[in-house]
C-alpha cells in the first residue's frame, strides 16, 4: 500500500505521462533463477515507455549497500502491448520478454523495485532509494522480515512475501485491481485476472545440442492456433562473430492460411578457418501485433573443427623442455651471488620495477587467461586448474550462475590479499595500463601470475582457504597436477607485493596478508615441477605485464628464500632443470604391489609422497631395484635423488 505522497505522484503522472504500474514480479525461480521477470502495465494500450526506468534496491539493513540500487533497466524504446502489458525478464521466460536481463540478477529479498521517470544514467549502482520522480514501488521478500528502512525511503507500507503459499519458489507477486498485491502462480505477459486480448503464440522448435561445422538441422515455427491469413516474417541466426557467412538456408517464414507450422533447414559452413567455437542465436524478426513470441533468442554452439593443437602437454600429462624460456637476456643477472633478504629484495626489484612493469585490470584478465590457460589439445578451450579438465572458452561465467562455467580464480584470495575492492571489470586491452610498484597492492587483484581459469563451482569450494594438509587439496580423485603451479604463484605474490607473505601452518581465513601452508607449498614445488604449460603462460603474461614469475623460471629459488637452502648464496648455474636431466624409468605404471627402478648405476635415494604431500616411503638403492609397495589406490609422487640431480615422477597405484 503506497502512502499519500506516492499516490499523488501517480495521479499527477497520469495526466502528463499516462499511468504505469508494476504489475507482477517473480524474483525467485526454481534452482538457478533463470525465469525471473518483472511486468509493467499501462492504463492505456500500446503506451510508449520512453523516459521511464526500473531501479532495483537492496533491502538488507546490515550491509554496506543497504537501501541502495544494485541494478537498473532503462525502458526507452519499449511500448506496452494491446493489453497494456510489457514483460522484462530472463531469456527462458515464456512468452519471450520484450527486454532481457541476465539470469540470477534480481535479489530474492527483502528488497524493493521502483519505477521512476528518468534514465538509467540517473541511477548508477549504489544510488540511495528515493521518492523523487517515483511512479510506483513494490517491496517484496522470500519469507524475510520487512525491510523497514527501504520501505520508508520508497514510501510504501506493505511488503509482500513471494513464498507466502509455497516454499518451492514457483509463485510470483501480482497486482490486484485494488492496487494491492497477492501471491499466486506466475502469469507472465497476460493480465493477472486472465482478462484481455488473447494472442496467438509462435514457438521455435530446434535441437539445441552442439553442432559441428558442415552439419545441417531443421528449425520449425509453430503457432498455437491455425492462422487465418498467411503469416510471414523473417528470423536471423547472427550473433557476435557468427554471421551469414557461417551458414546457408532460408530465413524467411511462411505459414499459409489454415496452417500452424513451417520448417526450414540450415546448413553450417565447413570452412578451413580456426574461428573458435561460436554461438548462433535464432531470433525472431518483426511479427504482426496479434501474435506473441513464446520463446526467442535460442542459442546453441557451433563447434569449430579447425582448432589447433600445441606441441606441449597439459598439466595432467606434462612435457618439459619443449617451450623455450623467453626471458630477456640478463633478466635475472642481478640475483647472482646474493642470499637471504638481499636475494628476495633483488627479485622484487625485478618483478615490481615501477619503471618497467605494467598493471592491467580485472576485465583484461578474461582475455589473458583465454591464451595463457589455453588447453594445449584444443585452442578453443581453457584448462581448468583444480578440476584438471578443459572447458570451452565460450563458457565463461558472466552471471551469478556458475554451474558448467569457468571463471577467474585468485590463487592468493582477494580477501586474504587485501585487494577485494578490485580493479575495473571493463577490459581496455594490452596497450592501456598503469605503472605499478611493490606497494601497489590493488594491482594484485588483476595480476595474471596468480589468476587461473577454474570451474566456477570449484572456485567457490576453495573459497579463501589456505593450501596444504589442513587446507584446500583439490577435488577428490584428481591427480594434483596443479599443486606446484599454485605454490609458485603464491611464492610470486609473497615477493611481488609488500604486505603479502607465505607462512607455516593453517592461518585463519580472515587473516589479511598471510597465506599458508609454506611447508606444503615447498613440497608441492618440488613434487610437481614447472612444466611447459607453466612456461608458456609465463612467456605470454610477460607480453602484458612485462614481468615474469621467477619461481617458474627457477623453481629452486623458493628453497633459497624459505626452504632448506635459505641463507645460501644463489648462482643460476646451480639451478638448471634437474628434473629433465636425470634419466630414470619407473615401471609398471600403474603399479600394484611393487615397482621397478632402472636407468641408474649410482647410489640413489627414492622418496614416495602421497597426493597431499605426506612422505609414505624412503629407501636407498643402487642400480636396478624392485621396491615392494603396499599403498592404497591413488596418485603418488616418486622423488629420486642421485648426486646433485633430482627427478620427480607420478605413479598411479591400482
Amino acid at each position: 500500500m503506497k502512502n499519500t505522497f506516492t499516490l499523488l505522484v501517480i495521479l499527477f503522472t497520469c495526466v502528463t505521462y499516462g499511468q504505469v504500474v508494476i504489475n507482477e514480479l517473480d524474483s525467485d525461480t526454481p534452482s538457478t533463477d533463470d525465469k525471473e521477470f518483472i511486468e509493467l502495465k499501462s492504463a492505456t494500450p500500446n503506451f510508449p515507455l520512453d523516459g521511464y526506468v526500473l531501479v532495483f534496491f537492496n533491502g538488507n539493513a546490515g550491509s554496506t549497500t543497504a537501501n541502495k540500487s544494485y541494478y537498473t533497466i532503462g525502458l526507452n524504446g519499449l511500448t506496452t502491448d494491446a493489453n497494456g502489458i510489457i514483460l522484462i525478464g530472463n531469456s527462458l521466460v515464456s512468452p519471450a520478454p520484450d527486454k532481457i536481463f541476465p539470469d540470477n540478477i534480481i535479489q530474492n529479498g527483502a528488497d524493493g523495485v521502483g519505477l521512476y521517470l528518468g534514465n538509467a544514467s540517473d541511477f548508477p549502482d549504489d544510488t540511495m532509494a528515493t521518492t523523487t520522480n517515483l511512479i510506483d514501488a513494490l517491496m517484496y521478500d522470500t519469507s524475510d522480515a520487512d525491510a523497514t528502512e527501504l520501505m520508508a525511503l520508497l514510501g510504501v507500507t506493505m511488503q509482500y512475501n513471494e513464498n507466502q503459499n509455497s516454499s518451492q519458489t514457483t509463485q510470483s507477486v501480482q497486482r490486484k485491481t485494488d492496487g494491492t498485491y497477492e501471491t499466486k502462480a506466475p502469469t507472465p505477459g497476460v493480465n493477472n485476472d486472465g482478462s484481455g486480448i488473447v494472442f496467438n503464440g509462435i514457438s521455435i522448435t530446434v535441437n539445441t545440442a552442439d553442432k559441428n561445422e558442415g552439419s545441417s538441422f531443421p528449425i520449425t515455427f509453430t503457432t498455437q492456433t491455425n492462422v487465418t491469413s498467411d503469416l510471414t516474417f523473417n528470423f536471423t541466426l547472427n550473433n557476435s562473430t557468427f554471421t551469414t557467412t557461417d551458414f546457408t538456408g532460408n530465413t524467411s517464414v511462411l505459414i499459409p492460411s489454415g496452417s500452424n507450422s513451417f520448417t526450414t533447414n540450415i546448413t553450417l559452413t565447413d570452412d578451413v578457418l580456426d574461428e573458435g567455437d561460436e554461438i548462433l542465436k535464432i531470433k525472431f524478426g518483426a511479427i504482426p501485433s496479434q501474435y506473441k513470441r513464446l520463446n526467442d533468442n535460442i542459442e546453441f554452439r557451433v563447434i569449430d573443427n579447425d582448432f589447433t593443437v600445441a606441441p606441449f602437454g597439459t598439466p595432467l600429462n606434462p612435457t618439459y623442455g619443449i617451450v623455450a624460456n623467453m626471458m630477456p637476456t640478463g633478466y635475472y643477472d642481478s640475483l647472482e651471488g646474493l642470499s637471504g633478504a638481499a636475494l628476495k629484495q633483488a627479485i622484487q626489484n625485478i618483478i615490481a620495477n615501477p619503471a618497467v612493469v605494467h598493471a592491467h585490470n580485472y576485465g583484461d584478465i578474461i582475455e589473458i587467461l583465454k591464451t595463457a590457460d589455453q588447453n594445449p589439445k584444443n585452442s578453443n578451450q581453457v584448462w581448468l586448474t583444480y578440476v584438471e579438465q578443459s572447458r570451452s572458452k565460450l563458457d565463461f561465467q558472466d552471471t551469478g550462475i556458475n554451474t558448467g562455467k569457468w571463471n577467474r580464480e585468485h590463487i592468493y584470495p582477494q580477501s586474504r590479499g587485501g585487494f577485494k575492492d578490485g580493479t575495473s571489470s571493463i577490459p581496455d586491452g594490452i596497450n592501456v595500463w598503469l605503472p605499478t610498484n611493490a606497494d601497489d597492492i590493488l594491482a594484485g587483484h588483476a595480476d595474471a601470475h596468480h589468476l587461473r581459469a577454474e570451474d566456477g563451482a570449484e572456485n567457490s569450494i576453495r573459497n579463501n582457504n589456505d593450501y596444504g594438509l589442513t587446507g584446500y587439496n583439490g577435488p577428490s580423485g584428481t591427480m594434483g597436477s596443479w599443486k606446484g603451479d599454485v605454490a609458485r604463484s603464491v611464492f610470486y605474490m609473497a615477493v611481488r607485493y609488500n604486505g603479502l607473505s607465505v607462512v607455516n601452518g593453517d592461518i585463519a581465513d580472515t587473516t589479511v596478508g598471510q597465506l599458508g601452508d609454506l611447508a606444503s607449498l615447498l613440497t608441492w614445488n618440488t613434487l610437481d615441477p614447472s612444466d611447459d604449460f607453466e612456461m608458456n603462460r609465463n612467456n605470454y603474461i610477460y607480453t602484458w605485464q612485462v614481468n615474469r614469475n621467477p619461481f617458474i623460471d627457477y623453481p629452486d629459488l623458493a628453497n633459497y628464500i624459505w626452504g632448506a637452502k635459505a641463507g645460501q648464496v644463489w648462482h643460476s648455474n646451480l639451478a638448471s632443470n634437474d628434473f629433465v636431466n636425470l634419466k630414470v624409468n619407473l615401471y609398471p605404471n600403474p603399479a600394484k604391489k611393487s615397482i621397478n627402478i632402472s636407468g641408474l648405476n649410482e647410489k640413489a635415494t627414492i622418496e614416495i609422497y602421497n597426493n597431499i604431500g605426506a612422505k609414505v616411503l624412503e629407501s636407498k638403492f643402487t642400480g636396478e631395484t624392485q621396491l615392494h609397495i603396499d599403498f592404497p589406490s591413488g596418485i603418488y609422487y616418486a622423488k629420486i635423488n642421485s648426486g646433485d640431480q633430482t627427478m620427480v615422477k607420478k605413479i598411479l597405484v591400482e
